[in-house]
């Protein structure tokens, strides 16, 4: 088949699709281009079934640097381990492909992604996404669907379809929806901080500033009220029907033919499942009931040890596969059907209600503060370091020049231990990375915009049944409270569930691994009292609709502020962490900085060594920090540099030319003495001009701190020139 090309100018994106070009043998590739940006992705599919129940699915964006014209950093020169947005990116392709793939489908594929050429305006994400959509809709896998993605921003009050990276600089929402048609599949969303200029009388006037009028500001965390984020989805919803129905219009000549896959059945067995129906249903529930998931895994085995021996004592055959298999089809008919018939939770829970909440904050002596963090069966310890701004992660994105510094770090740990399993606790996969960087961009707006050094989170996940990485985001906030952050709010974070049967639906609060797993819909949001500072929604559906999210984002609300009152609670009873250090901010005239420097650094040097502390200068604004573990003598540090900054400016005398005056050995060197002059200035007595005769050591004729008699020969600005009476006798 002969190249084919389809371009498409929608939703402020022009984009320049290449099929039957690249990478013909794969199940389906293309070339696409969006500016300068080019992307490639290619799909191929094994067309050997998986025995088990579940979507072998492999999302693989790479960036090459070579498209940024770069050559990799470090000692090896080539792409090793992907990097953090690269594993994200992967992530959001993935949970985004994966509806449409039909039930069933049990092949294993792999969707490869790769970046050859960038474009420092371009959004990698949406660009990734729809190079992934375009290769997976044309394969010969045969796809009923298209997607599309959508961001939004919101810059000057206004919403902005698609903005260019620059244009993400300057808005305080950051939304991506992806759909398809008039379904959407997944959502990210988050906030950003920004600074608000009150209004302020002329006749306020601060004397430190001159005389100029005060100007007043305050951070807002710019949360999104539900109302507001459903009217943003729907904008963006519109953008993506409109944009999926041209995909698959545009795509459709350059689809290949379909391997004629055959799908797995949804129930292997029919009479197994009625048989399982009708002597184990109380079993089953009696199973499902256990909430921890060892427990209820070790009653199910049980229940299908039974039906085994049941099944062979009346002859019938025993296949511990199909029986395990149909055993858990009709475990999770049962919890949606309990759900919606009954509104019944396997823990007995009302469907709005949150698990008990216990929290212990400062647990740990010697750490800046830490949060024990427990929701029903999920359990976090999540601790605070703070550090200097030079302890910041240092990392580079293909669309920047320049690397960037991370100042404010959540690394999120999920051993084996916390679901029961025997495990060997690794480096951090994609879930992991995800579900940090989902509780980062939760917390993120409430902290200080100009906070002067580096912050890193710790979510140590130690037993979990259903939303570790929102718990992570409730302790996290009163771990940074407990370090003494100065954060504008708290932020708690709740994770909602859905079951769906035709027109009947339940919207499920706070919900454990077992609802996760056979609900429809994981939607996690996080916020504050005043809105969401962060969403994250999958659904399995194949679409949503937005009057059943209005519904989940009002009870998410309800479940949101009873956690935050709990939390409050908490932060009342909070006992400062001794491990803490002792930290001042002050400022000084600008001018003085050189001073509290001094000559090659020798005033600093002893500030630090002598009261043990570290200093950060900012000789611009004239600002000081001082950081260390003693108080006192941080106390005693800021008192000493003060009282430098507050001596009287010397100035330097005019010397007359040819005068002897009086002045003390400040140091010897090979090539002269410094002399302290009577103002307190140095001036250089070169070596050669000591006597007339040549010295050799000047330690034989001079000692430190003795007096010394010598004459001015010239004086031009700071600069003085000297001469002994010796020489010029």
């Amino acid at each position: 088949m002969n190249e084919q090309i389809v371009e498409i100018n929608l939703n402020n994106l022009d984009e320049k699709y290449a099929f039957n070009k690249i990478a013909k043998q794969a199940s389906g590739a293309v070339m696409y281009r969006q500016g300068k940006a080019v992307l490639i992705a290619a799909v191929a599919v094994d067309e050997k079934a998986v025995d088990e129940d579940f979507l072998p699915l492999t999302v693989q964006y790479m960036e090459r640097s070579y498209a940024a014209a770069k050559i990799p950093g470090g000692f090896i020169k080539r792409e090793t381990k992907p990097g953090d947005f690269e594993t994200l990116t992967s992530r959001i392709v993935d949970r985004s492909l994966r509806p449409l793939f039909p039930k069933g489908f049990n092949y294993p594929v792999t969707i490869s992604i790769m970046v050859v050429s960038s474009d420092s305006e371009v959004d990698m994400q949406v660009a990734a996404l729809h190079a992934a959509n375009a290769a997976f809709y044309v394969s010969d896998i045969s796809v009923e669907k298209s997607i599309a993605a959508v961001r939004v921003g919101k810059i000057d009050d206004a919403l902005v379809l698609n903005p260019t990276l620059s244009q993400q600089d300057e808005s305080v929402l950051d939304l991506l929806v992806v759909g398809s048609g008039k379904d959407i599949v997944m959502i990210e969303m988050r906030t950003m901080a920004s600074e608000k200029i009150d209004d302020v009388e002329m006749d306020m006037i601060d004397p430190m500033m001159g005389g100029m009028p005060l100007i007043l500001e305050h951070q807002e965390c710019n949360e999104l009220e539900n109302e507001a984020l459903v009217d943003a989805i729907a904008f963006a919803a519109k953008a993506i029907e409109s944009a999926s129905t041209a995909f698959e219009k545009a795509f459709a000549p350059s689809m290949r033919e379909g391997l004629g896959l055959v799908l797995a059945a949804e129930k292997a067995d029919e009479a197994l499942y009625s048989y399982i129906e009708e002597h184990y249903s109380e079993a089953v529930e009696k199973a499902i009931s256990h909430m921890a998931k060892s427990e209820r895994s070790t009653e199910l085995k049980k229940v299908r040890t039974a039906i085994m021996e049941s099944l062979e004592a009346e002859g019938k055959e025993s296949d511990k596969t199909l029986v395990s298999k149909v055993l858990e089809q009709y475990k999770s008919t049962v919890v949606r059907t309990m759900i919606l018939e009954k509104s019944l939770r396997a823990d007995g829970r009302e469907l709005d209600e949150v698990r008990p909440i216990s929290i212990e904050t400062n647990i740990l002596p010697s750490v800046h503060g830490s949060c024990l963090f427990t929701r029903g069966q999920t359990q976090v310890l999540v601790t605070a370091t703070l550090g200097d701004k030079k302890h910041a992660q240092m990392f580079e994105l293909i669309t920047d020049k320049n690397t960037q510094t991370e100042h404010f770090m959540v690394h999120y740990n999920f051993p084996g231990y916390s679901v029961g399993d025997a495990k060997f606790i690794g480096a951090p996969g994609r879930r992991e990375l995800g579900h940090g960087n989902l509780a980062k961009r939760a917390l993120e707006p409430v902290l200080p915009l100009e906070y002067d050094g580096t912050i890193r989170l710790v979510s140590e996940v130690l037993e979990s049944n259903g939303s570790s990485s929102m718990a992570t985001i409730c302790g996290g906030a009163l771990a940074l409270r407990a370090a003494e952050v100065d954060m504008v709010e708290l932020v708690a974070g709740i994770a909602m569930g859905l079951v769906a049967e035709g027109d009947k639906y339940a919207v499920l609060t706070d919900i454990m691994g077992l609802e996760d797993h056979d609900g429809d819909m994981d939607f996690k949001v996080a916020g504050t009292r005043k809105g969401i500072t962060a969403l994250q929604m999958d659904i399995k559906l194949g679409g949503i609709d937005l009057n059943i999210l209005k519904d989940a984002l009002e009870k998410a609300a309800k479940g949101k502020d009873h956690i935050l009152t709990i939390m409050e609670d908490a932060e009342q009873k909070m006992e400062a962490s001794q491990a803490l250090p002792s930290t001042e901010h002050f400022s000084i005239n600008p001018q003085k900085i050189a001073d509290i420097i001094g000559k090659a650094g020798a005033t600093i040097r002893d500030i630090i060594e002598k009261f043990e502390v570290s200093i950060d200068l900012d000789r611009d604004k004239g600002g000081v920090k001082l950081s260390g573990h003693d108080k006192e003598k941080v106390a005693a540090a800021k008192e000493h540099i003060e009282k430098i900054a507050n001596a009287p400016v010397r100035k330097q005398m005019q010397y007359e030319v040819g005068k002897t005056y009086v002045g003390k050995v400040k140091k010897i060197v090979d090539f002269g003495i410094f002399v302290e002059m009577p103002d307190g200035f140095d001036a250089l007595l070169h070596i050669s001009k000591v006597a007339k005769e040549r010295v050799n050591d000047l330690h034989e004729r001079y000692h430190e701190g003795d007096d010394i008699s010598v004459v001015v020969m010239e004086q031009k600005g700071k600069k003085v020139e000297l001469a002994t009476p010796e020489y010029l006798a």
